[in-house]
């Protein structure tokens, strides 16, 4: 069985929890979801979508480099949304970074909504969702990435 080893650098934001920014095991790489916080200050870049896709990216990228791999290296992503509205500006911004590299993708919608009434359950379809991102944010990256 492969060890797991943690992966951190400082050119990515301390994770704000009990959880590591990555794991590498074998040569496969799992990043925690990178917010657009600037490691230097710890604070949420200014901006909106397009600004905060950047650094969630840029710190993505630094997570993934300090664990041996590369942007090209990153087989899967997930992208975390507020607002699905942003999708398209985040696309761009994700399109540039990545440039011809495409690995496969998953968005998802985060929002709030409310719990409903117990005799009201039979008639639901169930979604799974979160409250909200971290430090509410609008966009939060994790992704799987092969490592040489």
């Amino acid at each position: 069985m492969s060890s797991l080893t943690v992966v951190s650098t400082k050119d990515a934001p301390a994770a704000l929890g009990p959880y590591s920014m990555a794991i590498k095991t074998g040569n496969l790489v799992f990043a925690s979801g990178c917010i657009p916080m600037d490691p230097e200050t710890m604070e949420i870049v200014a901006g909106g979508i397009e600004e905060q896709t950047a650094q969630s990216l840029k710190n993505l990228k630094a997570v993934v480099e300090a664990s041996g791999s590369s942007m090209n290296g990153i087989a899967k992503t997930t992208v975390f949304l507020k607002n699905m509205g942003d999708f398209a500006a985040m696309n761009k911004i994700y399109a540039e970074k990545f440039g011809n590299h495409k690995p496969a993708r998953s968005a998802v919608r985060v929002t709030l909504f409310s719990a409903p009434k117990i005799e009201d359950l039979h008639e639901l379809n169930f979604q799974v969702e979160v409250a909200r991102l971290p430090k509410d944010v609008l966009v939060e990256i994790e992704c799987i990435a092969v490592a040489e």
